[in-house]
């Protein structure tokens, strides 16, 4: 199965295509104890004209027959760290831990985040997304001083060059601690604003926390920004900030959307504890990311050769089951937080299916890469697939969840307004000047 099967005129018909209930809303069929059902899609002028249940019509002379092979829409990443991405090979975590991360981070940052090396590691990470099938990215930008005046600027200038391929979004990222400089923070807040982003903190169990919240609450407001938060990335139970961050959204009384990455520490709390921090993140409605592939890499690595006892991810399905949006996302690729990744939601996917028991049953699962954080982002109309939507879809050889989860499909076709993209990945050599030590 090649890109060839996909006629370049834009008009098409694909036959017996395997498509799931949770992604395709409009498709009013009997759905099989997998959630697939086989159909046609047809496809006119970059949009999906229809979607018809497989045997209801006859398939149109020409239809392309794919044998019941599973189509999903394109994927929406809504946590990751292009910013960061590919600095392994000059700047390895030396033992990777967290801090070991953060400190291999901080200090590539000062040395060698120039505007030239932010831009061309940025736009080779969305070459790898884009020929993956992601159709939208949400990356978090190291906004310490001074990198926010020179990431920022950059990432403007690579969204307008990626527009209509991936929609861009940027998340500012420091600490929370900087938010005590009320006039420095202002001015980022004011900045992010300017870019259209959203407006992000890591949470520390700061002594003063709350005070800390309710800062960068009221900037939220005062700027109309959405939130973006890193926390409790540790098993530290002791780490609640997660509920700190719910109790602030509740007490300011926060009509954006919230997002909270990582929240691993939930995993190793008291069952009380729990309870208490999820009914809270309900009523705030908050939204929840998991970023399954790091949080395995850096968490529970003790450093004296002891196997990892826990898989480092928060409490997806108790957080779902209450009602809580729940994603999951590449987070860091190639870079001290994490060794390897390709930003591959399909990869992303396939790897939470198996660390956080995302079948028996599939469920809506599949919405934690495309719908989901499509609706957390305020895209809409992406992560489904629907007549009248863009013909932006991805084409797999698997017919079922074990044939789909069980291989890279690297030969897979992406889709984007109805014409098969080239898919070749960029060759690492591209970077080979940027990473002399």
């Amino acid at each position: 199965m090649t890109s060839e099967i996909i006629p370049e005129t834009g008009q098409f018909v694909l036959s017996n295509v395997r498509l799931h209930a949770s992604l395709t809303p409009g498709l009013s069929v009997a759905f099989d104890a997998d959630g697939f059902a086989l159909a046609d899609i047809a496809v006119v002028d970059g949009k999906i004209s229809s979607i018809t249940a497989r045997g209801r019509s006859n398939s149109p002379a020409g239809a392309l027959d794919l044998g019941g092979r599973i189509v999903v829409p394109c994927f929406v990443d809504c946590h990751s760290h292009i910013d960061k991405g590919h600095i392994w090979p000059r700047k390895p975590n030396p033992d990777g831990t967290f801090m070991g991360a953060l400190n291999a981070t901080g200090a590539d940052r000062v040395a060698r985040w120039s505007a030239e090396d932010v831009a061309r590691r940025m736009d080779f990470s969305l070459r790898c997304a884009y020929a993956h099938g992601t159709r939208a990215l949400r990356t978090h930008l190291d906004s310490v001083a001074p990198q926010e005046e020179i990431s920022w600027p950059v990432f403007e200038t690579v969204r307008e060059k990626w527009r209509g391929r991936i929609e861009l979004q940027a998340a500012c990222l420091l600490g929370i601690e900087g938010v005590r400089d009320k006039k420095w923070f202002e001015g980022l807040a004011k900045r992010v604003a300017a870019a259209n982003g959203v407006l992000g903190v890591v949470t520390y169990m700061l002594p003063d926390l709350e005070e800390l919240l309710d800062r960068v609450f009221a900037q939220a407001i005062k700027h109309g920004l959405d939130l973006d938060f890193h926390a409790d990335e540790t098993d530290d139970t002791s780490a609640i900030s997660l509920k700190k961050i719910a109790e602030a959204a509740l007490w300011n009384g926060f009509e954006g959307n919230i997002l909270v990455g990582h929240c691993c520490s939930l995993a190793r709390q008291p069952d009380l504890d729990v309870l208490d921090t999820l009914d809270k993140v309900a009523k705030a409605g908050l939204a929840v990311v998991s970023l399954p592939m790091c949080n395995l890499y850096l968490q529970d690595r003790r450093g004296d050769k002891t196997t990892p006892r826990w898989r480092g991810v928060t409490l997806l399905h108790e957080m779902k089951a209450r009602g809580i949006p729940v994603a999951v996302a590449s987070d860091n690729t190639r870079d001290p937080f994490y060794a390897y990744g390709d930003l591959d939601m399909l990869e992303v996917y396939r790897m939470a299916t198996r660390i956080l028991h995302f079948d028996h049953p599939v469920g809506d699962w599949p919405q934690a890469v495309t719908s989901t954080p499509a609706k957390v982002m305020r895209l809409d109309g992406f992560g489904t697939l629907a007549a009248g939507g863009a013909a932006d879809f991805v084409v797999f050889r698997g017919r079922s969840w074990t044939e789909l989860l069980s291989r890279p499909e690297s030969d897979r076709i992406v889709v984007r307004d109805g014409r098969a993209i080239e898919r070749q990945l960029p060759d690492y050599a591209e970077l080979d000047d940027l990473m002399v030590r």
